[in-house]
């Protein structure tokens, strides 16, 4: 086996040699590979992943939910999404080399996206493509971008594009602010000035953020029997040991589970984490940008999935061209609220490996950021004397007058044993003073 594999839904390899185009076949097949390969020329992979990933999920038996003696029907929003499913994968037949219309569709906008292709030359492409089609199949494919995204948004691949205020301190978000055309306090306008050339355009906001809803996307892992068959891993197959490889085995885990037992009675309920850093998107280029990225993981399954890429959800896209800064909280708002309702009230799932309908909820356990994104996310300042979130106003740092700069290199003698003998050393540590203080927090 190569040093470099591609893993499949649950460990298993891929093919090297598997056309990009995703047919029925390969969903049905899919599980008997063997063979390991490069994820960029599998795209039907991810396709694969994001929407099937089990056979009976795209290929499922159509009575089943319907017979009483297999459990539970789904929920209206889980038996939405399966039909829609249903619908996607069918085939487009002959003339199509029996291509589903999910993964056809899927990778011509994959290919518009990498290829920088307008949403006119797609529109030009899909009219050329869909001459090859029988008149019945013809039907069944979008006709222009337009109706491609409306298509793929159903799935539950949507976003939700929320304006912001351009100095980053207000969030046009609730049906109070939705109406507004300027913030009251800053009095920055909401959207750019048109000239009159520009009277029939829409207005421009100023400021964009990005939502990416999270309650669908943990529905989704419940949805199929293998992703949600390992959401109670922790649970079931968690094996306690000196060596620390999952969150679940953590005392602040089973400290949570004493203090919160009604959420820890149900060990399909959701426990994630929230991850943030900033990037310049335009690489080392001169160009100063700042975007942040806010993750959520899900950390209910095993270590060898809960951090693969499928089950690392985007939810927040923060435009720069600045930092947000302290100022995070006002973009983290949406996702927040759906979190307050997650752990409050839940939300009803369908849980297809137990088949049945149960209420989910979802706790934030942790958070996962550089030391300045920490200053953001806690609102605790990481510059100056009292940057050091441990040691508070219990810090030894000082300042130095020659470099004008804080420094923290006394401050660690606080945490010796009371007998180490560089708690009297005033020789080789800076200020010449002995150490009796000891740093404890309750």
């Amino acid at each position: 086996m190569d040093a470099y594999s591609v893993w499949w839904t649950h460990g298993e390899t891929l093919s090297n040699n598997i056309d990009p185009w995703f047919t029925a076949s390969d969903v049905a097949s899919s599980s008997n590979i063997e063979e390991h390969g490069n994820a960029e020329d599998d795209f039907h992979h991810i396709i694969y992943d994001a929407f099937c990933p089990s056979e009976n999920d795209c290929h499922g038996n159509e009575t089943e939910f319907a017979s009483e003696n297999v459990g539970d029907v789904p929920n209206n929003n889980a038996q939405s999404f399966y039909d829609l499913l249903r619908t996607s994968t069918i085939s487009l037949g002959p003339a199509s080399n029996n291509q589903t219309l999910l993964g056809w569709l899927s990778y011509m906008l994959h290919t518009k996206t990498k290829n920088n292709i307008s949403g006119v030359g797609y529109n030009e492409i899909i009219h050329g493509c869909r001459k090859l089609l029988s008149p019945e199949d013809q039907q069944k494919v979008p006709s222009n971008f337009y109706e491609a995204k409306k298509f793929m948004k159903s799935l539950g691949l949507g976003y939700v594009k929320i304006d912001a205020c351009v100095n980053n301190c207000f969030l046009y978000y609730g049906d109070e602010a939705k109406s507004l055309t300027a913030y009251p306090v800053c009095g920055k306008p909401r959207y750019k000035r048109r000239n009159s050339a520009q009277t029939r355009k829409k207005d421009r906001p100023r400021n964009s953020l990005w939502y990416l809803p999270i309650i669908p996307r943990l529905q989704r892992l419940y949805m199929s029997r293998k992703t949600a068959e390992h959401m109670t891993w922790h649970l079931k197959c968690r094996v306690d040991s000196e060596i620390l490889i999952h969150p679940a085995q953590s005392n602040a885990w089973k400290h949570f589970d004493v203090v919160h037992p009604s959420f820890a009675a149900d060990p399909r309920n959701v426990r994630v984490d929230l991850a943030t850093d900033g990037f310049n998107p335009w690489g080392h280029s001169s160009r100063s940008y700042s975007c942040w990225l806010v993750f959520i993981v899900v950390y209910n399954l095993p270590p060898e999935m809960c951090m693969r890429p499928e089950f690392t959800f985007l939810t927040l896209v923060i435009s720069g061209p600045k930092s947000p800064r302290k100022n995070i909280d006002v973009f983290l708002c949406p996702l927040i609220d759906d979190l307050k309702r997650l752990w409050s009230s839940g939300v009803e799932t369908f849980d297809s490996f137990h088949k049945q309908n149960f209420t989910m909820r979802a706790v934030l356990m942790w958070t996962i950021t550089d030391f300045p994104g920490y200053g953001m996310v806690s609102g605790w300042s990481t510059h100056g004397r009292l940057s050091c979130p441990y040691c508070m106003e219990m810090t030894r740092a000082f300042y130095l007058q020659n470099g004008h700069k804080i420094s923290f290199f006394d401050c660690h003698r606080q945490f010796l044993p009371a007998s180490h003998s560089y708690r009297m050393n005033t020789t080789h540590f800076l200020k010449g003073r002995f150490e009796f203080g000891h740093l404890i927090h309750d």
